[in-house]
């Protein structure tokens, strides 16, 4: 098993944990203020990020296209007016899941193909997969750090040698 994937994605899930926590220190009514920015609130960029994340990780478990929109919409009508710490908790119960996942593959790198009904297929592996899920997720904290900014508060720093400063010392997964 790769280790370094399984660290990438709990990279993913501390830096997201870091915007979650940031988030809940800042009045709440800013989670859904109109933002003049890629996403008309922080809602919409956390919600996006969310079902991008159920997304792939039902392509790499094999999960048909019509399957993964279920789910996909599923979640979203449960997020539907959810504060914060609810789509936190949502959040983080779900990415267990990618972690149990993970850890049960016996070699993240072995080739992989996914089909996707207007890009077709493409041949990968798991490991570039979760590279995708924590590039996404890292752009798109990105995102939500400036439309913070835009509202007039600091953003969360989540960049990945802050990870790795917090979590040192840490055994590896």
């Amino acid at each position: 098993m790769n280790h370094n994937v399984l660290r990438l994605y709990d990279y993913n899930v501390w830096a997201n944990r870091r915007v979650f926590n940031h988030l809940k220190e800042l009045p709440s009514e800013i989670y859904r203020q109109e933002v003049k920015s890629v996403f008309p609130n922080l809602e919409e960029v956390i919600g996006h990020l969310f079902k991008t994340d159920i997304v792939w990780l039902c392509a790499m478990s094999d999960k048909s296209y019509e399957d993964i929109q279920q789910l996909v919409g599923r979640y979203s009508e449960e997020m539907k007016n959810q504060n914060i710490e609810e789509v936190e908790r949502t959040y983080l119960e779900f990415s267990k899941q990618y972690v149990d996942f993970l850890s049960s593959q016996e070699d993240l790198d072995a080739s992989k193909t996914i089909t996707h009904p207007m890009y077709g297929k493409l041949k990968t592996s798991l490991s570039e997969l979760v590279q995708h899920v924590v590039n996404h997720g890292t752009y798109h904290r990105g995102n939500i750090t400036a439309m913070v900014r835009q509202m007039g508060y600091p953003g969360p720093s989540t960049d990945f040698i802050f990870y790795l400063y917090e979590k040192q010392g840490e055994p590896s997964l």
